[in-house]
């Protein structure tokens, strides 16, 4: 039976949080509300239209995390690389790919980033620097792991950003890449996307350590514990971590503690968890909503911010006529890009 819970995100695990995060320009709150609102526009359509049988296979919305990659994302410089897992969709956006391609690969159309071929967990964009969408559970995180392995052999500054929740957290090849990572001293951040629940399982029933920052201490992995539903939070997480892994000091794990308002997937009725549960977070914590009124405090007209919102609603709406009348691919695509 889910109970209410006794810590709200940012107390996860027992921690107080430090001081205030530093705060955002108009412009950088600008940008972030804006970015954010992309992600849950999209994913409230994606929802809808998996209800009108549009969209088949699995689909595991972002909503609620939205201030995670959009915090780490501005953080980052062109070459870098991020890497997650099937809960995907934000993270192609906060990259820049456009959002009728990811919503026509939803669909199953040509103008998918898959051509059709992949759906919700796998798509990728060598120009964005998005390596997937992978739907075995933590199988990103060697990938990702590779991924700064590579950067290490060409001499680059660039890092590798590599997703994963709090259950693919318990998975072995994670800390065989951890092992890896600190031995090689390899750019890499591990993000951890701690929302609470891996499918239906809460933290506590699942993880004998619930810090999730501690998990590389056996490595001698360097971890903090973000406030992940405050975009300025992690955007200063991550400043420090790219620094330190540009530095050559190797890996960093981020616990992001975070919230999805959505179950697991799109058929998950999330019985494990109260009403009151979620409506505490999403009138106390919600990311966007915390934007918003920093930026009306800041005498931005609810009008301007009204039109910021329109804006995003008309891309999405244009994303989801082109992947609802973008034609199937044709019949020779079951052939190609296949390796036999």
């Amino acid at each position: 039976m889910a109970a209410a819970p006794k810590k709200s995100v940012a107390k996860e695990a027992g921690q107080e949080k430090a001081s205030s995060p530093p705060e955002f320009t108009r412009d950088q709150e600008l940008q972030a509300l804006r970015d954010m609102l992309l992600i849950r526009r999209f994913e409230e359509k994606a929802g809808q239209l998996y209800g009108m049988g549009a969209i088949g296979g699995f689909c595991h919305l972002y909503i609620g995390q939205e201030a995670v990659v959009v915090g780490m994302q501005m953080a980052l410089k062109h070459g870098d690389e991020v890497i997650t897992g099937y809960r995907d969709h934000g993270h192609m956006l906060a990259c820049g790919m456009e959002a009728k391609g990811v919503m026509a690969e939803l669909t199953g159309r040509r103008g998918g980033y898959s051509k059709g071929k992949g759906g919700s967990m796998h798509m990728f964009s060598m120009e964005k620097h998005f390596y997937g969408g992978h739907g075995i559970v933590g199988a990103q995180v060697s990938l990702g792991t590779g991924l700064a392995f590579a950067n290490r052999y060409r001499g680059n500054d660039n890092v590798s950003v590599t997703y994963f929740g709090d259950g693919a957290a318990n998975q072995g090849q994670v800390y065989e890449s951890f092992n890896m990572a600190e031995l090689w001293k390899l750019p890499v951040i591990y993000v951890i996307e701690n929302n609470r629940y891996a499918m239906g399982t809460a933290v506590a029933r699942a993880s004998a350590q619930q810090d999730f920052s501690k998990r590389g201490a056996s490595f001698n992995i360097p971890g903090r514990q973000v406030d992940g539903m405050d975009v300025r939070a992690v955007k200063a997480a991550a400043d420090e971590a790219t620094a330190w892994c540009r530095g050559g000091n190797g890996p960093m794990i981020l616990e992001m503690q975070t919230y999805r308002y959505r179950g697991h997937s799109m058929s998950d009725p999330a019985k494990y968890r109260t009403r009151e549960e979620v409506e505490k977070v999403r009138h106390d914590q919600d990311p966007i909503e915390q934007v918003r009124n920093r930026l009306l405090a800041e005498k931005v007209s609810e009008q301007d911010l009204k039109a910021i919102d329109a804006e995003v609603r008309d891309i999405v709406n244009a994303a989801a006529d082109f992947a609802q009348h973008d034609p199937e691919p044709d019949p020779s695509e079951l052939y190609t890009d296949v390796y036999r």
